[in-house]
Order: C-alpha cells, then sequence, then structure tokens
C-alpha cells in the first residue's frame, strides 16, 4: 500500500494553493512549492508534514481520511475480488461514441483517448470497427501497439473479411478480442439481412468460429436483441457459446427497454441459453428514452457482468450509457449492488475533458458526475448544509471523480524537457521533432498571455497544433475584426488555400457571422451550418477560448475544433478546421451496412 501524493496535493486544491494554505495555517513549518514538487517526485512525504496536512485540513473544517489517499495493489485486489461481483467496463467511445454526427477522430487522438482509459483502468476498449476504412484499420492497430493492460478489441459484422480484418488488426496488443455481431429481431432479420431464422444462426456460428483463429477472446452481439424472441436469442447464443464465444452481449439498440423489462429479460434469456453460466453476458444500451444508464445497471441485477458505455454517453442518435454515471452510481450505492469495478475514479473528469476536447462535443453544465454544476450549489440552505456537514447534499465529493486533477502544471519559465515529459504524462506523444518544437513555441505564446497553464490548456493546444500540422487545404493566417455599437460588424480574414494565400472581408450580423461569410466567399463550400459553440478550457477571463463548428454537406457532416485565448481566431481556425475534413473526406462503411 502506498499514500496517493498526487491525489492528497489535488484535496487541497494543487502545489501552489496547498503551499499558500500551510503558510497561513502554520508559517514555521510550512512546505515550500518546491518541497511539495518534490514529495510528488518521490511518492512520499516526511511524517512532520503528513500530521502538518492533518492539522490543516482539521482547521478547514474537513477531517482527512488518509485511508481514501492509499493506492492498493491493483492486480493484488482483482485477483482477490469475487469475479461474481466484478462488472467489465467495456468503453465503446472510440467506436459507437465516433457515430455521432460530425465527431470522427484522427489516429492521434484516438491514441490519446485510448491512453486515457486505459489510465482510467477500463478493462476493454472497443478501439473501433477495423474493416470500416483504411484509416479505422490503422487506428485500431495503432492502438494495439500502444495499450499494455486493457483488452483491445475491434467490432465486426458477421463477415468473414470484416473478422479477419479485425484479427489483423489487433494482432500486436498483450490482450486482444473480436467482437462479432448479428441481428436477431423479426424486423432486422426480415427487413435488413433478408434472412431465415436458421441462416442468422448458421452465420453466427461460422463468425465465431473464424475470430477464434486469431484470439480466444471472442465477443457476439445479437442486435436489436431487447425486440427479439426470447427463445430464438436462447437458442442462437447456445450456438456462439458451443463455438467459442466467450462474451454475450445483448444490446438495447434502439433504446427501446425500459428497466424492469431489461432485468426481467437477462434474468429468463440466461437461464434458457444451454451454458449460460459459462460466458460473461453484457449489456449495451442506447439513450433514445434517457434510460440507458438505468437498463444497463438493471442487466447487472439481471446477471449481467459486463457493461458497454461511452464518455459522456456519446454516440449516435440519443447516444450511448456513460461510463461515468455507471461507475459512479455502483460506486455511491454499493449497498444495494454489491458489485465493484477497476476504475480509477478520479481520471473521469480529465477523461470526459479531453474527449469534449477533441470531439467538439461540449458536456451540458447539469451533466451528473462531468458537468460544471455537478457539484455547484446555489441554495443558501443547500451552501450551508455543505459547509456544516457535506454529505448533507453531497452523495460524493468532487475531488473522488477528478474535479481537482486541473493542478497547475506549467508556466513560461518551464523549459522544453518538462513540456515533452508532461505531456508524456497526460498520454500525448507526439510524431517528430518538428510537432514537438511547434508545439512548445504554442505553449510559450500561451504562457506569455495567460499565467496559469492547466492540462486541459495543454490538451486544447496540442489538439490545435496537431490539427495545423496536417496536410491542410484551408489555414488559418491572421484576421482583423471591427465592430462598434450601431455598426455592422466587419471581419478581414487572412487564410491559405492549397498553400495560396487569399484575403477575405465581409460584414455579418455579428463579428461570428461576419467571419464566417468572409470565409465562405472565398470557399464556397456550399456546406450549412448546424452548430456553433464556445466553450472555456479552464475558469479566469484569460483562459482559452475552445469553439466547435459542425457543417453538414450532401449528407455529410463533420465537426472542427479550434483553440485560442482570443475567442475569434478560435472561431476562424474551428471553420477552417470543418472545412478541411470536409475537403478530406474519407467513404466508410457503416457497422450496421451502407455507407457513411
Amino acid at each position: 500500500m502506498q499514500l496517493d501524493i498526487d491525489r492528497l496535493i489535488a484535496y487541497f486544491g494543487g502545489v501552489n494553493a496547498l503551499a499558500e494554505a500551510l503558510k497561513q495555517h502554520n508559517p514555521d513549518h510550512a512546505a515550500s512549492t518546491a518541497a511539495i514538487y518534490k514529495w510528488r517526485v518521490r511518492g512520499s512525504l516526511p511524517l512532520s508534514q503528513l500530521q502538518n496536512l492533518t492539522a490543516l485540513a482539521e482547521a478547514q473544517g474537513r477531517p482527512l481520511d488518509l485511508n481514501a489517499f492509499i493506492n492498493q495493489e491493483t492486480a493484488l485486489e482483482k485477483q482477490n475480488m469475487d469475479t461474481n461481483n466484478r462488472v467489465i467496463i467495456f468503453d465503446t467511445t472510440l467506436r459507437d461514441g465516433e457515430q455521432s454526427p460530425g465527431a470522427a477522430m484522427t489516429k492521434e487522438e484516438k491514441v490519446r483517448i485510448a491512453r486515457q482509459l486505459e489510465k482510467m483502468g477500463v478493462d476493454v476498449i472497443e478501439a473501433g470497427f477495423a474493416a470500416a476504412s483504411p484509416g479505422d484499420w490503422e487506428a485500431v492497430h495503432e492502438i494495439a501497439k500502444t495499450l499494455t493492460k486493457a483488452t483491445v478489441c475491434s467490432l465486426s459484422r458477421a463477415v468473414e473479411r470484416d473478422i479477419r480484418r479485425a484479427g489483423e488488426a489487433v494482432a500486436p496488443a498483450p490482450k486482444k478480442r473480436i467482437h462479432t455481431f448479428i441481428a436477431t429481431s423479426p424486423i432486422h432479420m426480415e427487413h435488413k439481412l433478408k434472412m431465415k431464422p436458421k441462416q442468422v444462426i448458421e452465420a453466427a456460428v461460422k463468425a465465431v468460429k473464424i475470430a477464434k483463429e486469431y484470439t480466444d477472446d471472442v465477443e457476439f452481439s445479437c442486435e436489436d436483441a431487447l425486440r427479439s424472441e426470447i427463445d430464438f436469442l436462447a437458442e442462437i447464443c447456445g450456438a456462439v457459446i458451443e463455438a467459442g464465444a466467450t462474451t454475450i452481449n445483448i444490446p438495447d439498440t434502439v433504446g427501446y427497454s425500459v428497466p424492469h423489462h431489461t432485468e426481467a429479460f437477462f434474468r429468463e434469456l440466461i437461464a434458457k441459453t444451454p451454458n449460460g453460466g459459462k460466458v460473461i453476458w453484457s449489456a449495451h444500451c442506447h439513450n433514445d428514452l434517457g434510460l440507458a444508464v438505468a437498463n444497463s445497471l438493471a442487466a447487472l441485477k439481471g446477471g449481467a457482468r459486463q457493461v458497454e458505455c461511452t464518455v459522456n454517453g456519446l454516440g449516435e442518435r440519443a447516444g450511448n450509457a456513460s461510463i461515468e454515471e455507471i461507475v459512479m452510481a455502483l460506486n455511491v450505492r454499493r449497498d444495494v449492488f454489491g458489485l465493484e469495478t477497476g476504475i480509477d475514479t478520479t481520471q473521469i473528469v480529465p477523461a470526459s475533458k479531453l474527449v469534449s476536447t477533441i470531439t467538439g462535443y461540449p458536456v451540458q453544465p447539469n451533466k451528473a458526475i462531468v458537468g460544471a454544476n455537478a457539484f455547484a450549489h446555489e441554495s443558501g440552505i443547500h451552501q450551508d448544509g455543505v459547509l456544516k456537514h457535506r454529505e448533507t447534499y453531497e452523495i460524493m465529493s468532487a475531488e473522488s471523480v477528478g474535479w481537482t486533477a486541473n493542478r497547475l502544471t506549467l508556466g513560461k519559465l518551464s523549459g522544453r524537457n518538462a513540456f515533452k515529459t508532461k505531456l508524456a504524462d497526460l498520454g500525448i506523444e507526439l510524431d517528430s521533432e518538428e510537432a514537438l518544437n511547434a508545439a512548445f513555441a504554442r505553449f510559450k505564446e500561451l504562457a506569455d498571455k495567460k499565467r496559469e497553464i492547466f492540462d486541459e490548456d495543454l490538451h486544447a493546444l496540442v489538439s490545435d497544433e496537431i490539427g495545423s500540422m496536417t496536410q491542410e487545404h484551408f489555414k488559418f493566417v491572421s484576421q482583423k475584426i471591427t465592430t462598434e455599437t450601431g455598426e455592422e460588424p466587419r471581419a478581414e480574414v487572412v487564410f491559405t488555400v492549397k498553400g495560396m494565400e487569399q484575403r477575405a472581408s465581409a460584414t455579418g450580423s455579428g463579428p461570428v457571422d461576419a467571419i464566417f461569410k468572409a470565409i465562405e466567399s472565398v470557399a464556397a463550400s456550399g456546406a450549412t451550418l448546424q452548430l456553433y459553440s464556445v466553450n472555456a478550457v479552464t475558469e479566469g477571463t484569460e483562459s482559452q477560448g475552445e469553439t466547435a463548428v459542425r457543417l453538414s454537406r450532401s449528407g455529410r457532416v463533420v465537426n472542427g475544433q479550434g483553440a485560442d485565448t482570443d475567442v475569434l481566431v478560435a472561431t476562424a481556425k474551428a471553420y477552417l478546421s470543418a472545412l478541411n475534413k470536409l475537403e478530406s473526406g474519407v467513404e466508410k462503411v457503416k457497422a450496421q451496412g451502407g455507407t457513411v
């Protein structure tokens, strides 16, 4: 057992806040910021200072429970844990989450998210749908080469080509899985597959047997299972278990089920399926009726021991079950579920912010666990209660899910090596010295404008830098905005098109409208603006602004992101980023058939 120094420092608000608090509390025995940084490097601190921290917490009215900051040996924990009570967390942000309109990610972005998911303790990471396109295959393959602890999984239809592409893609992973599926509901079999039930069973068994050529870990899914006939499901599930499937997934593909039905359905299906006790049963619920998390928890009550979910509930249509909500529900309500996960909950908020930054999908302020208001109290009665005793109105602490993780990390005097080391800590690896040098130059520019540089700033900065390092059709150079009350705002934007500099100007109903019209006067993309959003990366008036632009054209939807301390510069970058994605579109096979 070892004290988690990082979390302990974060509990007091970070290095600077802790140093200041110690100085005010006990000036004669205060620790400097340099000393606190050394605690983190050594992974320990003097006993006298530990006593000092305990006294400081008492003075602040929040007694320090050191047991909460003890790191257990994870491997030993998992060995000793009753496997019947262990829930496998299967994250599909990189596959199902990417099916959200405009949420397509680059290979580098997927690797960054995969690293964070592994750091968080996710058991299985569905890295993509390898057969969808060459780019998807490369992303899955790169993640398989990168991760060392989590199981890397690729989705595949029950089609031999898909399965073999998936097997080849995940081959380098120390732990690998192939996830193959076929529809089983009467409406899907008749209208989409145009197959008889017997043919569907034959295709499923064949798919599992081919997958077993590549790995012993094979998952089989019955698409649209909650609208399927339970006797047929028991028959097909029994057949694929005999063929070698080790996990059986029962998805609520269209978000149709309700919790009490889901629990009863799982109980009955597991009981009816031949050898149903020899496999792990999994739930994959969509949120069309806002019940994805509730249905997932109900499935666990019914006997499932794997849950498929995404960060922030990202996914097509209304999204998937949220990993943060499922994990914290199991964590807070152990009295109800009696189930455990291997998730480090302090990594939840960092994961949420990373996925939001990369996909351009902002998190709503009132979102459970990861929303900006999740631990905010406006009511005077609530504030008074929390100040007197936190548990009067909070069922978990902000620190427990990572809300203090955005520690001050670097400043304007930080060197290149410190910058590179910090990026590595965040799971960010740049492909070349050129990319590192460019990102470091951007960091120095940002540090001149902004006194405090947080983890979120670095993620936004690197996302912006990686975008600018790629082959771009459009690239931002500069702009001038003129606006005055009573006058139409005017934007003059300079950007390059295939390396050739272009100057464009336009007026609009506001400065953002003027920027978009100026760019379109040259680009003439024919795209329709579907969404424009602005978010502050961190708190404070000098925070970086992060903007997202969603464009659609001919049925294709893309998101563009931009980050800058000048939100109007970020706006122009985001629009040009979206145009670049429209220009470099790759046709992909969609898991459910057809193309997207």
